[in-house]
């Protein structure tokens, strides 16, 4: 199963929107052929497995990281392919949370007399896919948001330069998180005070693939439509999304229309700004499983306070920024010791010179 997940993960920039899956076989404990899923309405994982083992399938163990799928989509039945391959067990790390196939595939194969084992690995499967479960369950995507800051937590000079805090082994890091989301998501202040890309940079030997580098949804959250016609990212590859809480500019959106953006009307709270978890829905409806924030200190706080992010990709730069620089989040709500936000550590390494802290809002209290 270890090997099935290494072999899954291979398709970590490429799957969108499908799960990320791997499959071994194998037969008197030799490993006889092995798959993973590659690019949405390609073969799955278990039909390539099945094409490497060939006729020695029958009577094999196959090794899968999710359960198979039992009704068509893209794809015919995996569940039915292993049936008629003639494999006589099948090991599985986690159920498919997808309610089109959660246990319906297991059901297909025990029907059929297949011995069945569940929760191998199940753990790691997960990690693999935490996006995908997440829409799936919950009806919103993966939400991690990466900021870079100095040793004394600052993001942005006053003027609000920012360009570079991090060294290029950091920069090139974020390169591989971009790479792996379905959508990258940045709001209107960047947006004027940057005029970013959002796009995805390295060729495909540089992430380890075959094909054409897929670029993830560019999402902007503009509640006044303040984007130029003229933006970077409108004359990138790749599809960029509007959201905007205003219903004028009819003619402005017609132009971002033809430069071939998508606008999406939705609601705004009070105050005037796009409710973020309606946004956040909404993508999930789009097939969107992981959104990586690229954003300021306004919307990343904002996110953190509402309890809508997952995960905190933070660079630590050694440099000092000093007292008037920008902090790394602006969360106004915070203030005494029992409104604090506590982090709960994952991992902490040196990419290059700068450090970097993969965290995510600790679901305990205070």
């Amino acid at each position: 199963m270890a090997r099935a997940i290494k072999l899954a993960r291979k398709g970590i920039y490429t799957t969108h929107p499908n799960p990320r899956v791997g499959c071994i076989i194998v037969k008197n404990n030799e490993m006889i052929g092995e798959g993973y899923h590659q690019r949405t309405g390609q073969p799955h994982a278990e039909v390539l497995a099945l094409l490497d083992a060939g006729n020695k399938a029958k009577d094999a163990t196959a090794y899968i990281t999710l359960e198979p799928c039992s009704h068509t989509g893209r794809t015919p039945p995996c569940a039915d392919t292993l049936i008629d391959a003639g494999i006589s067990k099948v090991i599985i790390a986690m159920q498919d949370p997808n309610p089109l196939v959660s246990g319906n595939g297991i059901k297909k194969l025990r029907d059929a007399g297949i011995d069945v084992c569940t929760n191998i690995l199940e753990q790691e499967a997960k990690e693999l896919n935490k996006g995908f479960i997440k829409r799936m369950q919950y009806g919103l995507p993966w939400v991690r948001v990466k900021m870079a800051m100095s040793l004394d937590g600052r993001t942005a000079m006053k003027s609000g330069d920012s360009q570079w805090i991090t060294g290029i082994e950091a920069r090139l890091d974020v390169q591989k998180y971009r790479a792996s989301a379905d959508a990258i998501l940045t709001g209107q202040g960047t947006l004027l005070a940057d005029n970013p890309s959002l796009n995805v940079r390295l060729k495909k030997e540089e992430l380890g693939i075959e094909g054409e580098v897929r670029q993830p949804v560019r999402v902007v959250l503009d509640q006044d439509l303040q984007i130029s016609t003229q933006a970077k990212m409108l004359s990138l590859k790749g599809e960029t999304w509007i959201y905007t809480g205003t219903v004028n500019h009819q003619d402005k959106k017609q132009r971002l229309k033809a430069q071939g953006a998508t606008v999406i009307e939705t609601k705004t709270d009070e105050q005037h700004f796009l409710q973020l978890d309606k946004v956040l829905k909404d993508l999930a409806k789009r097939e969107i499983n992981e959104v990586h924030v690229e954003a300021g200190q306004t919307l990343t706080g904002a996110l953190l306070e509402q309890g809508l992010v997952d995960e905190l990709v933070i660079y630590m730069a050694p440099t000092l920024m000093g007292s008037d620089a920008r902090g790394l989040f602006y969360l106004p709500s915070l203030q005494t010791m029992q409104d604090r936000i506590s982090l709960e550590i994952k991992d902490i390494r040196a990419i290059g010179q700068d450090w970097r802290i993969i965290a995510s809002p600790s679901k305990t209290p205070n």
